[in-house]
């Protein structure tokens, strides 16, 4: 025992200088367990976990005074687990706001707050200060996400007030127990209501002077790349300068994600890296033209500091997005150090923006974006450390391929197992797209696009917009191009909950672990590939309408409808790892012993008596199926309170597990926590600053 003590006490003594790598590990383990309790946290056990937090720190740091190697990282780790948990149930309470109840079909106005795109190619509006017919102020949500079905009306405008007739309805729950959880996504950007209208738009109000002067600006120099490029070549240069999609196709869309080229869309480490990078070198290289400046002035910190304040201008202007951010704190720290003459791009810095993200928004640790932005940049930064200090063939043509190419590789490698875990395909040709385009974007489009930002006030924009336009038009064409290639696309089912995680710690340990206690990291991975291997799919799925069920088969997933509940059709066979469409799907259906499906109040009234049990499932109430004798019976009624339905295993030992068992009741999901957490008073900071009285008030009242 005391020889393990000592062994022990060594690999602790090994870790010091690198236990600040784990510090945002966690931070998450906190944040993740928050997350998978299925009851939300009462008050007094949050504030019991920041008591528990501190009291760990505070003890973390007397155990490292005294030389306790084995107790400070213990209980300093802890700290940050116990911080996690109550930061993320306190950010949870502090996005609170209402939520529909039932669907809604009326006026709709609000002021408009983002612009995008939707899944079926239509135009999507955010609406913020948002009134509905006849409804309470304080039931009204504080946002409602639109999408534009009907004839062209008013173009809509930032900031501008809009109105419009609309079908709106509560977030929807996952379309399988498990899934993703819609309703969760919306309750952190305070959605309350999502919908669409047939109806053209109309405006109310022009934008207020003074108001959301940003988002203005993005949508101006998005709208100005689109007048001078093209077709999807200046939809394609406002997603990279703007962080506006609004104007890509979905068939665009498809191709650089088969041919892994999706992340080029996303304003992260890579724009943000190139574009500093860049303003570096130009800034740089015109203050050595003066000898003056060269030998006297900080030629390097002037370089940075312009570098910086170009990265802050391009964080705002893109939206904010997390990769952004994760990009924008890496920069941050690299340019300070520069500027300080100091090594630059560390695994301390990977784990300060983690700290940072995480701190600012918890919920984003379950988003993929996140998770994928993070596993690229910290595989790239922990490679090119090994290679530190070895053999390179040096800064010429040779040295730059190798370096791309080996790049690419590393971060297409950390990427694949979040991306098959959470899209359910891998790009089989996504390296070759990758060596193809990457030199591209970096040498011609990303320059161009600074310059001709810069030149537009004068109108000399023409020749950076024709080299950005150029190099766009052969990006899309290699992402077009490898996607047509037979088998770009391949799908894999979804893995088991434990999965992801179990693959994020085993490569972290890996990575961070300091001495050859690092190898043991490959066991979880293992284990987690085999548990990936062995997951089993829901021998039958049911929508929460009522209007969709799946029954696997030999062949694959047999869908009941061909048409109808498209998108739970969609992500069940996504699922599944299935490439077929729904048309394909409802070719397999033969109702299948046990499961029987109704649609409508006269196929509802021709049901008869069931045996053993069966279930039927129902897109109308219960009552139209009078002779339904015996039967285990999901109507709309029940599927709200269960939420989506499925059946695991075959036989005697089939079970029937809901969305609601596996959800829990949480602040998104119940009625009363909500409310609750709406009626709970709280300090406004912001009221007492705009001198408006103590800040007293319910979460629902604050200013937006």
């Amino acid at each position: 025992m005391r020889q393990l003590g000592e062994i022990l006490s060594g690999a602790a003594l090994a870790q010091r200088g690198h236990l600040f790598h784990w510090a945002p590990v966690a931070l998450a383990c906190g944040i993740g367990a928050y997350f998978a309790l299925r009851v939300e946290p009462a008050p007094g056990l949050r504030a019991g976990l920041w008591a528990l937090a501190a009291a760990l720190f505070l003890l973390g740091v007397w155990a490292g005074r005294r030389g306790r190697a084995l107790v400070q990282p213990a209980c300093l780790g802890l700290a940050l687990l116990a911080a996690g948990v109550a930061l993320a149930s306190v950010r949870a309470q502090t996005v609170a706001g209402p939520v529909l109840g039932w669907r809604y079909y009326g006026p709709v106005e609000g002021r408009i707050v983002g612009i995008d795109r939707s899944a079926s190619d239509a135009p999507r509006l955010t609406l913020d200060r948002v009134r509905l017919d006849r409804m309470a102020p304080e039931e009204t949500p504080t946002r409602v996400r639109i999408s534009l079905h009907g004839p062209e009306g008013t173009l809509p405008r930032p900031g501008a007030r809009v109105m419009t007739t609309a079908f709106l309805s509560p977030p929807g729950g996952p379309v399988e127990p498990g899934g993703f959880d819609f309703r969760r996504h919306a309750w952190f950007q305070r959605l309350g209501g999502v919908g669409y209208t047939r109806v053209a738009l109309l405006s109310v109000a022009p934008p207020e002077p003074g108001e959301a002067r940003v988002f203005r600006a993005r949508m101006a120099i998005s709208a100005a790349f689109r007048a001078r490029l093209p077709g999807e070549t200046g939809a394609f240069a406002a997603a990279i300068t703007a962080g506006d999609r609004s104007a890509m196709g979905q068939e665009t869309l498809q191709d650089l994600r088969v041919s892994n080229l999706a992340h080029l869309l996303a304003i992260s480490g890579l724009h943000m890296g190139l574009l500093t990078g860049f303003v570096f070198m130009a800034v740089r290289r015109v203050l050595v033209l003066s000898r003056h400046a060269a030998l006297y002035w900080p030629v390097r910190s002037m370089a940075a500091a312009g570098a910086l304040a170009v990265a802050c201008v391009y964080l705002a202007l893109s939206g904010g997005s997390i990769a952004t951010e994760r990009a924008f704190v890496m920069v941050a720290v690299a340019l300070v150090a520069a500027m300080a003459l100091r090594r630059a791009l560390t695994l301390r810095a990977v784990a300060l923006a983690a700290l940072v993200v995480l701190g600012l928004r918890p919920e984003a640790l379950l988003s993929p974006g996140f998770q994928m932005s993070f596993a690229a940049t910290l595989s790239l930064v922990w490679v090119f450390s090994l290679l530190k200090g070895r053999d390179w063939p040096g800064r010429g043509w040779k040295g730059r391929a190798i370096t791309l190419v080996l790049s690419s590789a590393v971060a297409g490698l950390a990427t694949a197992p979040v991306a098959a875990a959470q899209f359910n395909q891998v790009a089989h040709y996504g390296l070759i797209a990758n060596l193809l385009s990457v030199p591209i974007m970096g040498t011609f489009v990303m320059p161009a696009a600074l310059i001709a930002v810069l030149l537009m006030p004068l109108g000399l924009e023409a020749l950076p917009l024709l080299v950005m336009g150029w190099g766009l038009d052969w990006i899309l064409w290699v992402a077009q191009m490898v996607a047509g290639l037979e088998g770009a696309r391949g799908t894999v089912p979804t893995p088991p909950p434990a999965t992801l995680p179990l693959l994020a710690f085993g490569a972290l340990t890996v990575m961070l672990w300091v001495g050859r206690g690092r190898w043991l990291g490959i066991a979880p991975m293992v284990l987690a590939a085999l548990m990936w291997v062995g997951a089993e799919r829901p021998q039958v799925l049911i929508a929460e309408t009522g209007g969709l069920v799946g029954v696997m088969t030999e062949a694959g997933r047999a869908l009941s409808r061909e048409r109808s509940e498209s998108f739970a059709a969609r992500v069940w066979l996504e699922n599944d790892g299935d490439a077929a469409r729904q048309e394909d799907a409802a070719a397999r259906w033969s109702a299948p012993p046990g499961i029987r499906h109704a649609t409508g109040k006269r196929a509802a009234a021709a049901q008869g008596p069931c045996g053993d049990g069966a279930i039927l499932v129902l897109n109308v109430p219960s009552v139209e199926a009078s002779g339904a004798v015996g039967c285990d019976i999901y109507d709309p009624a029940r599927l709200r309170r269960t939420g989506s339905v499925a059946v695991l295993g075959m036989g005697a030992d089939s079970r029937i597990v809901t969305a609601r068992d596996r959800s829990g009741a949480r602040l998104w999901n119940t009625e009363a926590l909500r409310r609750a957490a709406l009626e709970r008073p709280r300090w406004d900071i912001r009221a007492v600053w705009r001198g408006k009285g103590a800040g007293f008030g319910p979460v629902g009242s604050l200013p937006d």
